[in-house]
């Protein structure tokens, strides 16, 4: 099992806790961006670099993750075509995405991109918190501990 990290939007409070996550239970990370990517050293958290463009790091992610794998990401398309891999996914704020809520989660993304289109503000999810951090490593942990 692999862990991806879809590392260009990701906050730097959720690397932190992956890198500690990935050495404590050596599991493989890797960290796939469009623009260098610092990691701690180690043996178990590696970055990706690839080219710039639209979804270039998501494609990449998508053409590497194996069934099982697991994906760290807030990009709902990204998620969804993921899981139909069989891969599990779990957004920086601790929420699992799944075959039950990826659709209805990608309906709602549409729907605001029309909203936006159209003119209306919408606003942008809050800032990371505390309680999104704690959520985030509470499942990573359980996860983890699950599944080594």
């Amino acid at each position: 099992m692999t862990i991806w990290v879809d590392a260009d939007a990701c906050p730097v409070a959720i690397k932190e806790i992956l890198f500690r996550a990935a050495e404590r239970t050596r599991t493989d990370t890797i960290l796939v961006a469009n623009q260098p990517m610092r990691t701690p050293n180690g043996r178990y958290v590696r970055s990706l670099q690839v080219s710039s463009g639209f979804d270039v790091a998501d494609d990449e992610i998508v053409r590497r993750a194996e069934a099982g794998d697991l994906i760290i990401t807030s990009d709902i398309p990204l998620a969804a075509e993921v899981i139909e891999k069989d891969c599990l996914v779990l957004s920086p704020r601790g929420e699992w995405l799944d075959k039950s809520n990826v659709r209805q989660r990608l309906n709602i993304r549409d729907f605001m991109d029309t909203m936006r289109a159209s003119g209306a503000h919408t606003g942008g999810p809050p800032p990371l918190g505390q309680a999104d951090k704690q959520a985030f490593a509470n499942k990573l942990d359980t996860y983890l501990a699950r599944t080594k």
